[in-house]
């Protein structure tokens, strides 16, 4: 799996989960209100990023399973996610 086959997407986290799981709605265009099971990136492990109910976060997600995907990035409180490019 190279990097252009990840697909990435912005969404909330919903719920927490034992050992980094977490529960994420996805608000971006291409999946809206889609749910997925995701964990912790490990970049994120290392600089103990943490994260909360309600946090907003950018996941990346491969095409061969769309049910979980990889906590890549927390955003801030007061950012704005860029809105997502649309597919042509």
């Amino acid at each position: 799996m190279s990097k252009q086959d990840v697909i990435e997407l912005i969404g909330i986290v919903e719920e927490t989960f034992p050992n980094a799981m977490f529960r994420v709605r996805i608000i971006s265009d291409q999946a809206k209100d889609h749910e997925l099971l995701c964990h912790l990136a490990g970049r994120m492990r290392v600089n103990r990023v943490r994260i909360l109910p309600g946090d907003r976060v950018k996941v990346e997600m491969t095409p061969y399973d769309l049910k979980k995907g990889r906590i890549v990035y927390r955003f801030s409180a007061d950012h704005v996610p860029p809105p997502a490019p649309i597919p042509s």
